[in-house]
């Protein structure tokens, strides 16, 4: 597992050096890749990187947010969505535990990104990389 982030970041970082669109942020793509077999995961992250843009943008109206604010709103929001479906998901949900959100620093880096460079860069680069960096891990014998 650690090797298959280490070529995801080095992966993301090469690609943002090279085209200049960031794939969700740097350690975004390594976990998705982790995940590339559980498209419940991928789904459950997804919905929950666009659930916390959408507080956002609710928020940003009433609230004065850039910066550091942005983003750490952004991780808390995302965090809190993670948890919030990690509690709720056995009791209320038909959907497998499988279909769990990964991680909860994920979401909040991916709505970051989908914010501040618009949402096609992102995820074309984001599953660019991701599927790079699963291939690249395959190869090697880690996945």
């Amino acid at each position: 597992m650690l090797e298959t982030v280490f070529i995801g970041l080095t992966a993301a970082l090469l690609f943002t050096e090279l085209t200049g669109f960031t794939p969700g942020g740097i350690i975004v793509p390594a976990y998705l890749a982790l995940s590339l077999d559980r498209p419940e995961r991928l789904a459950a992250t997804l919905a929950a990187a666009l659930l916390t843009l959408g507080a956002y943008k609710l928020l940003a109206g009433r609230l004065l947010l850039f910066g550091r604010r942005r983003f750490v709103l952004m991780l808390l929001l995302g965090g809190l969505l993670s948890q919030a479906g990690a509690l709720l998901l056995p009791q209320v949900s038909i959907l497998p535990l499988e279909a769990r959100i990964i991680g909860w620093v994920i979401p909040g880096l991916l709505a970051n990104n989908l914010e501040r460079q618009k949402p096609l860069p992102t995820l074309a680069a984001c599953v660019t990389v991701t599927v790079f960096t699963w291939f690249a891990a395959r190869l090697a014998g880690l996945l």
